[in-house]
């Protein structure tokens, strides 16, 4: 017998579930189909977990340099098999929270591949869910007025480079590894191949990065980008840009090798395992789209500034949309989604406006326009930058690499982009995120008195030095 819903989402992950809430919230009859877990990549095989092996990596080489501090802790050793615990925990917990929400929220989850069906004598349109259930069971018919795609994506690789798991991995498989390589490949120098380039080099794993690109971390501000390589490099990770990884010279045994051309010509590179970190292809497969008019372009599914696609009750968020592959944002477009299912007139996501955090050892945030972007569209641009090394909290913390970089218009002050590079800058771009909702201007930002001593106050001083009024530096 088909179930009638107002709403349906096709996946559980951050993007789903929190459009579920919302839905919730607004007396919307919801259900939730999720083939794997609730939480989906970002709780599972994505942010939460690669965190805390990020946090296990940082205390571990901390403690190894804990004597600068005056403490003395000999023979440091690390226990891979902990760390690894210590993660199945933390996700445990957060997916535990996600199910009590669910009850919370009296929304249906059911556990099973879900995929959309042309016209049939459920409903005249397209729409009604078919979902094959985890557990064997008969299948259930979900018939909803609207339909939600928040299918999420997966590692991409190279073409004619396999993912055997073993030799030659994606993150996925990275996150589960039982025991550390020697050394590493990785292919991508963009955030999620920094960022396990970072903790796999403080876990003291020998690492080696491949990027095509001129810089790693590419679509970050021109000096940020710098400056995390100078420091990486400094920690004795070996950094290739401009290098063009050719698989089909990708050779296996006890160890794998692969060639890459640099600088006009060949050089090969050998480690106990690649990782391969070039981004992520959305999941539009096996969901039924061919029964609908839905476009998919260039392997994402197109939608409106709502997230409507061409069917116009069936939307779609999130990494499936492509975009800024980001939690928060997927939880933002399902959110801005269902308002508009319910009629609230949400207004459209500036995405000008959102955070990006890169996780690595310094740490990466930035928001808004990077100074060659503000130039390319073409405004007169000053910029104000101070370094970390001038600020006394940084110096007791004893991370003082890295700087807060401020561009805004000099025509009319206004705040176009901050980029941060620093300790716990994840935490301090906020402000700065503010600030653009707020449309601040760099005064206003530099005369909001930040506390003594914090972090904070590199973006007072970097705000103060846009006019070349900066303090301490």
């Amino acid at each position: 017998m088909a179930k009638e819903y107002d709403l349906v989402i096709l996946g559980g992950g951050t993007g789903g579930y929190v459009a579920a809430i919302r839905a919730a919230q607004l007396g919307l009859k919801t259900a939730v189909v999720e083939k794997g877990k609730l939480g989906g990549t970002c709780l599972h095989a994505g942010c939460i977990p690669s965190k805390a092996l990020l946090r296990s990596a940082e205390v571990y080489a901390q403690t190894k340099e804990s004597e600068t501090f005056g403490v003395l802790a000999s023979d440091v050793k690390l226990d891979f098999v902990k760390v690894q615990e210590r993660k199945r925990k933390i996700v445990e917990q957060l997916h535990k929270g996600v199910q009590g929400l669910m009850k919370k929220g009296k929304i249906d989850v059911y556990e099973g591949t879900g995929r959309i069906l042309g016209p049939s004598i459920f409903s005249p349109m397209p729409g009604t869910i078919s979902v094959e259930m985890n557990n064997g069971d008969e299948n259930e018919m979900l018939v909803p007025k609207n339909v939600i795609i928040a299918t999420g994506s997966r590692p991409r690789t190279l073409p004619g480079l396999d993912i055997d798991g073993e030799l030659v991995i994606t993150s996925d498989e990275a996150l589960q590894l039982e025991a550390l390589p020697k050394s590493i490949i990785i292919v991508g120098g963009g955030v999620i191949g920094i960022e396990w380039a970072s903790m796999l080099n403080d876990f003291g794993v020998e690492v080696t990065v491949l990027e095509y690109a001129d810089r790693i971390l590419p679509t970050e501000d021109r000096d940020v980008s710098k400056e995390v390589e100078k420091v990486l490099k400094q920690r004795g990770i070996q950094i290739v840009t401009g290098a063009k990884v050719l698989p089909e010279t990708l050779e296996k045994g006890k160890d794998v090798t692969i060639k890459a051309e640099h600088k006009g010509e060949q050089k090969a590179f050998t480690a106990e395992k690649m990782l391969v970190s070039v981004g992520r292809q959305a999941n539009v497969e096996g969901i039924g789209l061919e029964n609908t008019d839905i476009i998919v372009e260039k392997g994402f599914i197109q939608t409106n500034e709502f997230y409507q696609t061409k069917e116009s009750h069936i939307y779609a968020i999130g990494d499936v949309i492509g975009g800024l592959q980001l939690a928060h944002v997927a939880s933002h477009e399902g959110i801005v989604a269902v308002e508009h299912i319910a009629g609230q007139a949400p207004s459209p996501i500036d995405y000008t406006m959102i955070s990006k955090c890169v996780y690595s050892r310094p740490e990466v945030a930035s928001v808004g326009l990077t100074e060659d972007e503000a130039k390319e569209k073409g405004f007169n641009v000053k910029v104000g930058k101070f370094p970390f090394k001038a600020i006394g909290k940084a110096l007791v913390f004893g991370e003082a690499e890295g700087f807060v970089k401020i561009v805004a218009d000099k025509n009319t002050n206004d705040l176009l982009g901050v980029h941060m590079v620093g300790p716990h800058v994840t935490d301090m771009i906020s402000e700065a995120g503010l600030a653009r909702v707020l449309d601040a201007t760099p005064w206003e930002v530099a005369h909001t008195i930040h506390p003594h001593p914090t972090l904070s106050e590199a973006m007072a001083e970097a705000a103060l030095a846009v006019d070349g009024k900066a303090i301490h530096f």
